[in-house]
């Protein structure tokens, strides 16, 4: 891929069940189409640099979940503030842009969302990337999802006010630099965007929901295992091997039920594209060429 080819993205919005979402956009119109899902506390921003590195032969679609990034954020106790309501939203984007078969790229909350798509249509799915991104008990890791287990066994004050200080600076940094040896190759500006986000008015109460309602996932997780074995889609694990949110024992996990996967445990943490994008476009891409085209 030359400097003279090299891909466009497009930046645009779209109405979806009543929301304004925005999405980035790029690669040729006929191209088989790959889905980016993004996790907390970022949005399609955490692909910018893989977006133009598939879209040379990819039709690539990321876009910003409800709350996140640029897409709208309606007020507290709205409905579509649900991992199924994520789903539903992303699910009705999809139709709007025609994409009705699709490779799906998770990590971290995109995992939840997109596995329900998954679930809901399992003949749209061409493959799997799940990147940091978990379906298994074990793969919650034990220090740092005590807090969000006592909120799932009761959502009170106290237990959200314990909650707050994640959601600051502090909180969002430690997700991007943890578990990386090198920091000098993370772009600092990462976690600031990401924070500009989180700090708007209202913001933290809606995300303290999110993390509760984080708890239908886990219940969903035996559906989720049971479509693997099912359906057995080509499945590409790149993951962070130090990431001590989905510690790496839940990528391997996967292999119980989807024993023909590629692992690929990488010397990074839960953000693993930030440091690692050298290694993870050559994986992907060749594994893309060989399961969908």
């Amino acid at each position: 891929m030359s400097a003279d080819t090299l891909p466009v993205t497009y930046h645009r919005t779209a109405t979806v069940n009543g929301l304004e979402i925005f999405y980035r956009e790029a690669g040729p119109a006929g191209a088989p189409v790959v889905v980016l899902l993004h996790g907390y506390p970022t949005s399609s921003h955490m692909y910018r640099r893989l977006i133009p590195a598939l879209a040379d032969r990819y039709h690539v679609i990321a876009p910003d979940l409800p709350g996140f990034g640029l897409s709208e954020a309606p007020p507290r106790g709205h409905p579509v503030y649900s991992f199924a309501g994520f789903a539903d939203t992303v699910d009705a984007l999809l139709e709007q842009l025609g994409a009705t078969r699709y490779a799906l790229y998770v990590m971290d909350y995109g995992a939840p969302t997109g596995f329900r798509l998954a679930l809901k249509h399992p003949e749209r799915v061409t493959a799997l990337i799940t990147q940091n991104g978990n379906a298994y008990e074990e793969g919650l890791g034990e220090d740092f999802w005590a807090s969000s287990r006592t909120l799932w066994a009761d959502n009170s004050a106290a237990n959200r006010d314990a909650m707050r200080p994640f959601f600051g600076i502090e909180g969002t940094r430690f997700q991007y630099e943890t578990g990386v040896h090198d920091r000098t190759r993370l772009d600092p500006t990462a976690w600031l965007h990401d924070q500009l986000f989180l700090d708007r008015p209202g913001m933290t109460d809606i995300q303290l929901d999110i993390v509760y309602d984080y708890r239908t996932n886990v219940a969903l997780y035996p559906d989720i295992q049971a479509y693997f074995r099912e359906h057995r889609p080509s499945t590409l694990i790149v993951w962070g091997a130090n990431d001590v949110i989905f510690p790496p024992v839940g990528a391997k996990a996967y292999l119980r039920d989807l024993p023909d996967a590629e692992l690929h445990l990488l010397d990074t943490g839960h953000f693993a594209l930030e440091d690692r994008l050298d290694e993870i476009v050559p994986l992907m891409r060749g594994f893309l060429a060989r399961v969908v085209g």
